[in-house]
């Protein structure tokens, strides 16, 4: 399973400094902060660097083949999905 990550996600989540996690929200795939949906077992870890992780879930890993900047979660839209909203305050 190939998925390719843009440099430029790369990049955001060195930025960030917290891993990050493709997930599953009510408009689609977005990839958020584990902080705001953690990490599963069945998820693919895809090393960003020594200590940076990007987790996909399983689900997403069957249809997402590119990770873009497309995908970071917009923070003034991310709550409103009722899968995320029970976190609300956390990040």
């Amino acid at each position: 399973m190939d998925i390719i990550i843009d440099e430029e996600v790369k990049e955001y989540i060195l930025s960030e400094g917290i891993d990050f996690r493709l997930c599953t929200t009510c408009s689609g795939p977005a990839l958020v902060p584990i902080l705001i949906k953690p990490p599963k077992e069945s998820d693919l870890r895809v090393p960003i660097s020594d200590d940076l992780f990007l987790y996909i879930s399983r689900v997403q890993a069957g249809y997402v083949r590119h990770i873009t900047m497309d995908l970071v979660y917009d923070p003034e839209k991310i709550f409103s999905c009722p899968a995320l909203s029970s976190v609300r305050g956390l990040y």
